[in-house]
């Protein structure tokens, strides 16, 4: 971008106020990502491991099938079998095939995987805070709101699907804003 003669950038033309809301969407999502991830780095985890382990959390003590664990994910992961793996190799789950049906494999968090999310998880439920401290209660709520509604017109509206919060935690029956997904 060129500079002005004051010495601050051009603002960047767009060809709407979708196109411009849109690209600082994801914008946005991306550097919190990126925050997200430098958070998660000291403890050797990945965003998209972090998010499995969340997920396993919740099913206990019955465990999931990988393509149950992929419809919960925040972001859909092509190869959960490698990252499954993964996380297998660190001792953070353990895996068992079904005993009707060999084809099908159970994944379970172990319970190094429970004590590395539990000294997790007071850092998960403070960045939000920090991440989003410029914006106001009510900002928040409008925030939420046009992201909801945004997200029903995308072609991967998950509105009634039923998502998880982050941090992997049954919803609080105050804060539970998506019905609760059955398998």
């Amino acid at each position: 971008m060129a500079a002005n003669s004051q010495g601050s950038e051009q603002a960047p033309s767009f060809s709407s106020p979708q196109e411009e809301a849109l690209l600082n969407l994801m914008r946005s999502a991306d550097c919190l990502h990126r925050a997200m991830q430098q958070r998660l780095k000291p403890s050797g985890l990945t965003l998209t491991q972090f998010n499995v382990l969340r997920i396993l959390r919740t099913s206990q003590p019955d465990g999931l099938t990988c393509s149950a664990i992929g419809r919960r994910m925040i972001t859909p992961e092509p190869d959960i079998t490698r990252l499954l793996a993964r996380l297998k190799a660190q001792k953070l789950v353990h895996q068992r095939r079904d005993l009707h049906d060999r084809r099908v494999v159970w994944t379970h968090i172990t319970a190094l995987g429970l004590d590395v999310l539990a000294r997790l998880d007071g850092m998960i439920e403070q960045a939000p805070r920090e991440l989003l401290k410029e914006l106001t209660r009510e900002d928040l709520h409008a925030l939420t709101r046009l992201l909801l509604k945004a997200r029903c017109c995308g072609s991967g509206g998950d509105i009634a699907g039923g998502e998880l919060p982050f941090t992997g935690k049954p919803p609080s029956p105050r804060s539970t804003l998506l019905p609760p997904r059955h398998e």
